[in-house]
């Protein structure tokens, strides 16, 4: 399909945080127009002087063949009026928490125009939901949804004395990324789309977007789970005792810097080995991940951005995530990758005959330790995703041709 109408149409970002805020002020330094959109309360702060100041992107921006963006990138408009920000918009990405994902696409499905291009990064379930709301809510509008597996930079937004600023520290940038859209049928034209986002420009110019097998695929292929939550689980006396016991200055923090080990990694490689498993039985692709990569201070995600050599041991110190956390269980890495991504993984498994003992016992050792259970709590069931009822064949075609089977 020819995606050309959108090189000259405005970019929406939805979402203010660090993956939103950077991709805004990157599109807006190549020249793109950009509208970022965020919730009231989080606008408030997160866009505070932004007219002024513009947003500011620096750091290392490591990337194998050396793409960089360094500069001020100044947006056309920065609001928390959502109507506003994606009116006449070509590509809106969506870059939030995916427990933001539901009112925010209550909010967004009323006011689609024909031709527009959802960007969800990463999935986290996005696409079912997206989808099972359009349903919902008699939408008809002939837009195209899809997702990656995970976002196109490492970045920490800077603060100084409590403020937070409108500065971007880019650490790396990826160089391949994996995605598809929902239908599958769409996927090509969804890949497409991504060379009209100046963002992924050190992906388009390095080695390129990789065409994952569905949306499952996707969902699977996303690392988060398997890094963080053994990570941060069975790294949390390191992360809870650093500035006590270990004397160290607690803001330096980071998981990968100072909890991940060999015997952790153990523990990854087979919660991976699980995953690979659930795909093989539902007749999909999922990346590639090898044993040796989760030998390494930067686990897989360095070979996104350093190619496929780059490798830090466990011996050596790797300054460069000095101070990126989490710095307590109650973040992302527990309260989302639990409930979302190691809740899907379980479900399916169950769904499809594959056992999962490393995944289940994560979900039940961060519950133990967060005292509450995340999956009684969590409503990513695969009935809120309104597959549940579904068999193989059934969610294929639903997955690879939009065709839905009711209930």
């Amino acid at each position: 399909m020819d995606m050309s109408y959108l090189k000259d149409m405005p970019i929406a970002i939805l979402g203010g945080g660090g993956v939103g805020k950077t991709m805004a002020g990157d599109c807006a330094l190549a020249g793109k127009k950009v509208r970022i959109w965020d919730q009231p309360d989080f606008a408030k702060i997160n866009f505070r002087n932004i007219e002024k100041t513009g947003i500011k992107l620096g750091g290392h921006q490591f990337s194998y063949y050396g793409f960089e963006r360094y500069g001020v990138g100044h947006v056309e408009l920065a609001t928390d009026d959502m109507a506003a920000a994606v009116k006449g918009a070509g590509i809106i990405v969506v870059a939030t928490v995916a427990m933001a994902h539901e009112n925010i696409f209550r909010e967004l499905i009323p006011l689609l125009e024909d031709g527009q291009v959802i960007h969800i990064l990463p999935d986290n379930c996005g696409t079912f939901i997206f989808r099972k709301l359009m349903r919902e809510m008699n939408c008809t509008k002939n837009i195209i949804v899809g997702a990656w597996y995970t976002a196109p930079y490492g970045v920490r937004i800077i603060k100084r004395g409590g403020v937070l600023t409108n500065e971007c520290k880019v650490e790396d940038r990826i160089t391949t990324i994996r995605g598809a859209a929902l239908p599958h049928s769409d996927t090509d034209a969804f890949i497409e789309s991504a060379q009209y986002i100046p963002a992924m420009d050190a992906i388009r110019t390095g080695d390129g977007f990789v065409k994952g097998t569905t949306v499952i695929d996707v969902n699977l292929s996303n690392v988060n789970p398997v890094i963080h939550v053994p990570g941060t689980v069975l790294g949390a006396a390191v992360m809870q005792n650093f500035d006590t016991v270990l004397g160290q200055d607690k803001k330096n923090y980071s998981l990968y810097g100072f909890a991940l080990c060999p015997a952790i990694a153990e523990v990854q490689a087979v919660f991976w080995e699980e995953e690979k498993a659930l795909a093989k039985a539902m007749n999909v692709d999922i990346c590639t991940v090898n044993y040796e990569d989760f030998f390494s201070r930067t686990t897989m995600y360095g070979k996104e951005y350093m190619g496929p050599d780059f490798a830090v041991p466990f011996e050596e110190k790797y300054e460069n995530f000095y101070g990126d956390g989490p710095f307590d269980l109650e973040n992302r890495y527990i309260t989302e990758d639990v409930p979302v991504g190691c809740y899907l993984i379980q479900q399916l498994g169950r769904k499809y005959n594959v056992p999962t003992p490393t995944v289940d016992c994560m979900i039940y050792l961060a519950n133990v330790m967060i005292k509450r259970d995340l999956i009684a709590g969590s409503k990513y069931t695969l009935e809120y995703l309104d597959i549940d009822h579904m068999d193989d064949e059934q969610l294929h075609l639903y997955l690879n041709e939009g065709v839905y089977t009711a209930k």
